[in-house]
């Protein structure tokens, strides 16, 4: 099992979903996590369920600047350093291609991409400074097998994979690593929109939807020393999804 043991790590879009998850699991082993959301009241209920021993609330709207730097300053001067960061917050807007405006598009850009891009931004100067670091990019197997009607959401996680490999590769000589982990169809309301499992997921390899802690799991490999050798690592967890279909 990994060890975060006391391991500052910054989560965004923490407030529900896979990054409530990301956050429970990394603070289950260890880890002092910075939950991070829009809502200052969405980070309070969520650190505070975790706990104040390892979990505390972080206001951050992931597509403004400003709010990157104070975040990362005060993580910085309460703690004195970040250990990981991981980028979950994310946005889904599915429309066909031919309906789908420029703001659709802008929208998806400023979160999914623009996002992640000034988070890693906002964290490197104290990463090389302790010349040690992990981020983190929760991506999608959207990047690489996109589904109908997601042509933006997909251009935008395709995009976080190429900026996350030329990353690594500038960043590792300052003991900066740089992975992704890729879901497929996870159990959230993202996803499911419903309480119901739409009935396609009893067709994967696995034979079942997978739950928000399998991602969490692949991201405290990660973000641990058990990846100690891997940077532009691209890590998919889907049950087998982008392989084809179990069916007979």
């Amino acid at each position: 099992m990994p060890d975060l043991n006391n391991q500052v790590i910054l989560v965004t879009g923490a407030n529900r979903g896979q990054g409530k998850a990301i956050a429970q699991h990394l603070a289950s082993l260890g880890a002092i996590v910075g939950v991070a959301a829009r809502k200052d009241e969405d980070a309070q209920e969520v650190a505070e369920m975790i706990g104040e021993a390892h979990a505390f609330p972080v206001q951050l709207d992931v597509t403004k600047e400003l709010e990157w730097k104070t975040a990362v300053d005060e993580i910085i001067n309460k703690f004195g350093r970040l250990d990981v960061l991981v980028n979950n917050a994310g946005a889904l807007k599915r429309k066909p291609f031919k309906e789908t405006t420029l703001d659709d598009y802008q929208q998806l850009i400023n979160v999914n991409q623009l996002g992640v891009f000034m988070g890693m931004q906002a964290v490197i100067p104290q990463m090389e400074k302790q010349q040690k670091g992990s981020i983190i990019n929760n991506v999608s197997i959207s990047a690489f097998a996109p589904i109908s009607q997601s042509s933006a959401y997909a251009a935008t996680k395709s995009s976080v994979v190429a900026m996350s490999k030329a990353a690594a590769i500038e960043l590792g000589p300052a003991g900066i690593r740089v992975n992704m982990v890729h879901p497929g169809g996870i159990k959230t309301d993202m996803v499911t929109q419903t309480e119901d499992v739409p009935a396609y997921y009893n067709s994967v390899p696995l034979k079942r939807i997978g739950q928000p802690v399998e991602i969490a799991k692949a991201i405290a490999f990660l973000a641990s020393d058990e990846s100690s050798y891997c940077t532009g690592t691209e890590l998919v967890v889907d049950g087998g999804m982008t392989l084809g279909t179990a069916d007979q």
